[in-house]
């Protein structure tokens, strides 16, 4: 049962994402019998929580960042028109509407998701911690979110046909998330 933050508010203020400990990656299915993944290293987040508790999530990804490192040529296919088209639409954002936290640590969060200039709404789910302590005195909290969207809804239609029926690359791609967060 999810609820509404009002009733819950474990956060405050504003967090950023502590880039060291947070990763942002997806999977898709390749050839139908194994999972490509890949992550990005070069991503922003926020999560703000309103007075009355409610958290909003913004989030900016640098597609060249993509951590695909051999061969040279898949990562220049991904990069390139069929894909991401990164020399055009150099970031990937989304921007939540208010979350839903759960009193069971669970989290909904819906909003919208920009890659190659095209915005589709999203919903993601997943868990949160809420925020601690750490050997420093900066407050932490952890938020990991998972989402599956349809690549051709964001004009990436690319595919390649199986000698046996079948495409080489599914349309269906998750997207995971898992902040840990700093409070400021």
């Amino acid at each position: 049962m999810s609820v509404s933050t009002t009733s819950v508010a474990p956060f405050t203020g504003t967090y950023t994402a502590d880039r060291d400990h947070s990763s942002f990656g997806f999977a898709v299915r390749h050839m139908g019998v194994s999972t490509f993944r890949g992550s990005f290293s070069n991503v922003s987040a926020t999560v703000a929580a309103g007075e009355d508790g409610t958290l909003t999530l913004k989030g900016v990804v640098q597609a060249g960042s993509i951590s695909i490192v051999s061969p040279p040529e898949l990562r220049a296919h991904v990069l390139g028109t069929d894909f991401l088209d990164a020399d055009h639409h150099p970031a990937i954002a989304f921007e939540s509407d208010p979350a839903r936290l759960g009193h069971d640590g669970t989290i909904t969060v819906e909003g919208r998701l920009t890659i190659r200039n095209v915005t589709r709404s999203v919903v993601a789910t997943g868990t949160y911690a809420t925020p601690v302590e750490d050997p420093y005195g900066n407050t932490r909290a952890a938020i990991e979110l998972s989402a599956t969207v349809d690549r051709r809804d964001y004009g990436m239609t690319w595919n390649m046909p199986l000698p046996n029926g079948g495409d080489a690359l599914a349309t269906q791609v998750t997207l995971t998330v898992q902040l840990e967060l700093i409070g400021d």
